[in-house]
């Protein structure tokens, strides 16, 4: 009998912290892909339209690693406050997992903005832009790739400033967020 309740309360136990766990992002991507307050898409890196004549060794390596970008935008609306805190809190405890290593903060024309990655030093697989503003929402960019390397990161981000945007996937996001 003592063993019949010693193993119910290790049932119990693993049903309550498998109830109260933290989803994986992409269960996040997925749970709200059909959420009218969520605009999701999967853009594929030649849409970024850079120009590989113009770029130097290092950034092509950088480039070449990538797969595609996987973006998660909430869209604030006077009606939907309540869930727009749900959310970001939901976001913000998922990136707060100790497998996401931050990368860098910065201060963005759109609002706060986080840059983190999944991986190790020498080869990520993942990184994450996480930006919010109170007033439009917030926007989630998963870049995925293989073995990208965060001393390599400048560049990608420098060769994305020399990148012209190309086809309207892109500008439906800039749309959903105005």
């Amino acid at each position: 009998m003592k063993k019949a309740k010693i193993v119910i309360a290790a049932l119990l136990l693993v049903i309550v912290s498998a109830c109260n766990s933290t989803p994986s992002l992409q269960e996040y991507y997925v749970a709200n892909s059909e959420n009218p307050n969520f605009m999701t898409l999967d853009l594929p890196v030649g849409l970024l339209n850079i120009q590989q004549a113009k770029l130097s060794k290092e950034e092509k390596e950088s480039i070449g690693t990538l797969k595609k970008l996987n973006v998660l935008a909430f869209k604030k609306t006077d009606t939907n406050n309540a869930d727009f805190l749900k959310e970001q809190t939901i976001i913000k405890s998922i990136l707060k997992n100790k497998d996401f290593t931050e990368l860098m903060k910065m201060n963005t024309d759109f609002g706060k903005a986080t840059i983190k990655y999944l991986g190790n030093e020498d080869a990520i697989d993942e990184v994450v832009i996480y930006g919010d503003n109170e007033e439009k929402g917030f926007l989630v960019v998963r870049v995925l790739g293989n073995n990208m390397n965060p001393a390599k990161m400048i560049q990608f981000v420098q060769t994305l400033e020399k990148s012209e945007v190309n086809g309207s996937e892109l500008s439906k996001v800039l749309d959903f967020m105005k």
